[in-house]
């Protein structure tokens, strides 16, 4: 059974349909979209000093727009929804640590520092 599905899954890598689904924009699309993602997902752990609420909503609305157009765009480009479906949840969640750290006064508090006196 196993071995039916390799031998399967190897003749479809070797088809001819898979290495012109290579050359095509539906897939080089979506692999050049996937840098959003991977930025949106290394920024998470950084400083949300640094967040453009501006920027992360533009992004929001980027990728949902994407989404559906990825969705209706025949044939459906599941690896263009996956990457914008991936970014859109990384951008809500850069939306939400933005709306945080505002709504805490825009600036973490200084730890107190003690300096010897003079």
């Amino acid at each position: 059974m196993a071995g039916r599905f390799i031998r399967r899954g190897l003749d479809h890598l070797k088809s001819k349909e898979f290495r012109e689904y290579l050359c095509s924009t539906h897939f080089w699309g979506p692999v050049a979209n996937w840098g959003l993602p991977l930025a949106a997902m290394s920024d998470m752990k950084r400083d949300p000093e640094y967040i453009s609420g501006r920027m992360t909503t533009a992004l929001c609305i980027y990728s949902v727009l994407f989404m559906r157009f990825a969705w209706k765009v025949q044939p459906r480009n599941m690896l263009l929804f996956a990457c914008h479906f991936s970014n859109e949840v990384c951008q809500l969640v850069q939306l939400g640590r933005f709306v945080k750290y505002r709504l805490e006064g825009g600036a973490r508090t200084p730890s107190v520092e003690v300096y010897p006196s003079s």
